[in-house]
């Protein structure tokens, strides 16, 4: 699709691209949100510089593509509760998002995807990757994909968030702990289909999916532990270096992310809104 009134770059090999021309504080018209998320349906993930929002121009741009979010383990901002603060202290150890993951997969309808906008940023470091879930998916034998087409696996925030999980209050700023209401199961297919694009592609999401329907974690996990290292190879993923003002946007429902610890003694402060999606199939 030409573009008309933004500029798109490619920014990796395998996926991400550089979006300019778009002022997101702003009420964009019609035709350049149609633009934005074709490019993100183009790119996976899509990243803008030198924002300036407020969180109620960020949630207004967020509502442009969907419904927002309401995460069911983390309590968001006390006057804006479907912002996330992403929030990592000097002393703390732990971050929010350090392993590869989709965000909140576990959900009936998984998000369409989030929009993470950088306040403050670490002097070096605290760099985000995603990993690109159709070339996963693509890139496997013909005999492999056949296998795993038609497999269910098994989604939970109990690894996380449940009541056997590390208690984030202890070395982190997320404002969770373990609790109870994490400890359920969603099925969804191994391998999805996403619901614009066509495209089949790998939906494991690292401690969310802890095994396959009707197999134990012990049986699960040699398939499991070898798709997500397929699912994150090198070639498959981008790199984001954070600068105050940065946005990305990234499609979850064909990408993987993780967000680099290595900014010990630096604060870093994101806020990141999540827009509904639907069931995969």
């Amino acid at each position: 699709m030409k573009q008309q009134h933004i500029t798109v770059t490619p920014w990796a090999g395998a996926m991400g691209a550089l979006v300019e021309g778009a002022d997101l504080s702003q009420d964009l018209p019609d035709d350049v949100i149609a633009e934005i998320r074709q490019a993100l349906l183009d790119h996976l993930v899509i990243f803008f510089r030198r924002q300036e929002m407020t969180p109620e121009q960020h949630l207004a741009f967020a509502r442009r593509f969907g419904t927002l979010n309401l995460h069911d383990q983390v309590k968001g901002m006390e006057d804006h509760p479907e912002i996330i603060e992403v929030r990592k202290e000097p002393q703390d150890e732990r971050n929010f998002g350090g392993a590869w993951h989709g965000d909140v997969t576990y959900m009936e309808e998984p998000p369409l995807g989030s929009i993470l906008y950088a306040k403050e940023v670490p002097p070096v470091g605290g760099d985000t990757l995603w990993a690109n879930q159709y070339l996963a998916y693509e890139e496997l034998s013909d005999g492999m994909r056949a296998m795993l087409d038609g497999l269910t696996v098994i989604h939970t925030p109990a690894k996380i968030y449940g009541l056997q999980s590390q208690d984030w209050s202890k070395d982190s700023s997320v404002k969770t702990s373990p609790n109870e209401t994490a400890e359920y199961e969603t099925e969804h297919p191994l391998i999805r289909t996403h619901p614009e694009t066509g495209r089949k592609c790998l939906a494991v999401s690292g401690l969310f999916t802890p095994r396959l329907k009707d197999m134990t974690e012990e049986e699960s996990a040699p398939l499991l532990d070898f798709l997500m290292a397929q699912a994150t190879r090198e070639p498959f993923t981008c790199r984001w270096r954070w600068e105050a003002g940065d946005v990305a946007f990234w499609d979850n429902r064909c990408t993987l992310h993780y967000a680099l610890n290595d900014y010990h003694g630096h604060r870093r402060v994101m806020h990141r809104v999540t827009i509904n999606g639907d069931k995969p199939y």
